[in-house]
């Protein structure tokens, strides 16, 4: 058997250089086929269902930001995921994913729960924006 403490430093095997995490592309802010499909195509209803996800939007985002109890922070994260799901908003379950995840780990949720808080606001302006022209 060879020794390999030996080997000169040339020889020697070195690591493989890291490599970079593949990033995954943005998802949509609002799937509208999604939308369309959960709604039956019905307008009054997609309208409907946008507008209550709107005030789900705003009333779990304070829950998963804040510095409160962690078991509730996973649980507004969490149906924040799903709901956003039933609507099409991915940018926003994706998100709520991530920061679900970090704060069941422990991890720091902070990046996660800044970037969920740019998908709440531009989400939110393009739900304002369909439901102020009606596409």
């Amino acid at each position: 058997m060879e020794n390999l403490s030996a080997a000169s430093p040339a020889t020697r095997m070195t690591p493989a250089p890291a490599r970079p995490e593949p990033t995954r592309p943005e998802p949509v802010l609002l799937d509208r086929a999604h939308l369309a499909a959960q709604t039956f195509d019905d307008a009054d209803l997609a309208r409907e269902v946008l507008e209550l996800f709107r005030e789900q939007m705003r009333r779990l985002r304070p829950l998963v930001a804040g510095a409160g109890d962690a078991t509730a922070r996973i649980d507004a994260a969490h149906t924040l995921k799903g709901s956003a799901r039933g609507v099409g908003a991915a940018r926003v379950a994706a998100c709520a994913e991530d920061c679900e995840h970090a704060l069941r780990s422990g991890a720091p949720a902070s990046d996660a729960v800044a970037r969920l808080e740019r998908a709440l606001a531009e989400t939110d302006a393009e739900i304002a924006r369909r439901l102020e022209t009606g596409r």
